[in-house]
């Protein structure tokens, strides 16, 4: 891992871009994270839209974290971002455009087209990310994952035991083999569900959620669209990750 920039916020987060290889991504740490007192990790996993267009949410997320005692961490997924272009995902991606934009129906064979490379591409990325971020003096475990595709998310919480808690957006379209994984999750789940969300199946969000082997699992459903989530969603998903990684 090399630390590219650094610089410290106004209430003592700081935040250090770094490069995993070709891979960018973001670090934020609380000022009491030291070597004596190492600190808890939440992964944040962005939405395949490149980390420039959504850090500000991101930053948000990371310095509400910080306050509570953790430090958080993002990498840009592949073909986004600075990344190299991937021809094969930006043709699913124009294919599930032109069938969403006319009315068809979003099948099968175009969801698994579109994430199952990008699971299977972005997951061992993540997991190379955690073993250099846990390297670092003053992070420490347990860890959790919030957020992003979350077919990435159910994938990690199946092959990644140091994650011990995720917070899940179910916000994102859902291949079969997904369900099938979903079966083998059992570590604590918190899902967010906007109701409303113009680009989720929300009866594939429920069987997904119903799928999910976990004993301890909770689905928090808002009224609104995707970018309606209200701050009473992240007091939760913050109080979530308080009872499990502390």
């Amino acid at each position: 891992m090399h630390i590219t920039s650094e610089q410290r916020f106004d209430d003592d987060v700081i935040e250090r871009e770094f490069t995993l290889g070709e891979i960018p991504g973001i670090l934020w740490t609380p000022a009491s994270a030291t070597p004596s007192a190492p600190v808890p990790l939440i992964l944040l996993g962005p939405p395949p839209l490149g980390l420039g267009r959504v850090y500000p949410r991101l930053l948000a997320r990371a310095r509400q974290a910080a306050a509570d005692g953790f430090a958080t961490a993002t990498i840009e997924l592949p073909g986004n971002g600075d990344r190299p272009r991937w021809p094969a995902a930006e043709q699913a991606r124009a294919e599930l455009r032109r069938a969403m934009e006319a009315g068809e129906p979003v099948t099968d064979e175009i969801i698994d087209a579109v994430t199952l490379p990008l699971v299977d591409k972005a997951v061992p990325e993540w997991r190379a990310a955690l073993d250099a971020l846990l390297a670092l003096h003053g992070i420490g475990g347990p860890v959790g994952y919030s957020g992003g595709v979350i077919s990435i998310g159910v994938r990690l919480a199946v092959v990644e035991p140091r994650i011990v808690a995720a917070g899940l957006f179910a916000g994102s379209f859902i291949p079969r083999t997904t369900f099938e994984e979903a079966r083998q999750v059992t570590i604590p789940l918190h899902v967010l569900l906007q109701w409303d969300d113009e680009g989720n199946d929300r009866q594939a969000a429920l069987d997904l959620f119903d799928a999910f082997g976990s004993k301890e699992k909770s689905l928090h459903a808002n009224m609104g669209g995707h970018t309606g989530v209200p701050q009473s969603a992240g007091d939760a998903a913050a109080q979530f990750f308080a009872r499990h990684l502390k």
